[in-house]
């Protein structure tokens, strides 16, 4: 059986597709995809600064595009793994009554990192510190499977 996981920020256009990239590179025999819980990005690539940070360093991104979270995610999937505690909220807050799927921080991953969320380098414009720090996660959640 493959494992499923999706990865979920909040306009899915940085942390989350780069984390989809990453683990994909790591671990091409789990199904992976990512999204995020705002709509604003539908359908955008991935941030082209993001991109071409993760490029830099063997991560191609350009096929992927911005979805929201949907429904039916909480079934397709058997792993949801959020970027920041504002993400969980969200996530729970759509979450179908009865569903169980784990729903994870992704610095849980790589708790040696000392860090309790991945900052959006939207934002903090450091998108190799953003890379660092999900490589790590991504380790990490590929050793625990």
């Amino acid at each position: 059986m493959t494992t499923r996981i999706l990865f979920v920020c909040l306009g899915n256009i940085c942390r989350s597709p780069t984390a989809e990239g990453v683990f994909r590179a790591l671990a091409p025999e789990v199904e992976t995809d990512s999204c995020g819980t705002g709509d604003w990005h539908v359908g955008e690539p991935p941030y082209g600064e993001m991109q071409r940070a993760a490029l830099a360093r063997g991560y191609d991104l350009s096929d992927l595009r911005a979805r929201q979270l949907a429904p039916e995610d909480f079934t397709r999937f058997d792993l949801l793994v959020a970027m920041d505690a504002s993400n969980i909220e969200n996530i729970e807050a759509r979450r179908p009554a009865g569903n169980t799927t784990p729903l994870r921080l992704f610095t849980d991953y790589a708790p040696e990192a000392g860090m309790d969320h991945v900052p959006d380098p939207y934002y903090t414009r450091d998108f190799d510190g953003a890379l660092d720090l999900i490589e790590k996660a991504a380790r990490g959640l590929k050793a625990s499977l």
